[in-house]
């Protein structure tokens, strides 16, 4: 079993790395770990390292229970949700996890919702954490 986590390095990411260990180790499942940056300009150094700071710890969650995990940094050009559901068609993921950030009603409709696009348009389950 496959299980690919959605990381930002946000309070409910981080809830949902700790709830896709409690599935790994019931399940014997590998984890994959994705960050997704939508441009990796020269600029944008200082985040993108960040962002593998970030993987790197998440990883050593994993590896501290002895669950198989691997990180990825993915910077194509596409958002979020879009990275997600497209690494998990590729990668033949069974379960997507990820975590959700309160907004108003408003605010999802003016910048989108990742966690919503993901929930529909994924190929496999997707659980959310809130």
């Amino acid at each position: 079993m496959k299980i690919l986590v959605g990381y930002d390095g946000s309070a409910p990411a981080k809830d949902a790395l700790e709830l896709a260990r409690k599935h790994a180790a019931a399940f014997g499942a590998t984890v994959d770990v994705v960050t997704s940056m939508e441009s990796g300009a020269g600029n944008q150094q200082e985040e993108i390292e960040k962002a593998e700071r970030g993987l790197e710890w998440a990883k050593s969650l994993f590896a501290d229970k002895g669950i198989p995990c691997n990180s990825h940094l993915l910077i194509r050009g596409l958002s979020p949700g879009e990275d997600l559901v497209e690494f998990s068609r590729d990668n033949r993921v069974d379960e997507i996890v990820v975590g959700v950030k309160r907004r108003s009603k408003v605010g999802k409709l003016l910048l989108g919702s990742t966690a919503q696009y993901v929930i529909l348009n994924a190929p496999c389950p997707t659980v959310t954490v809130k």
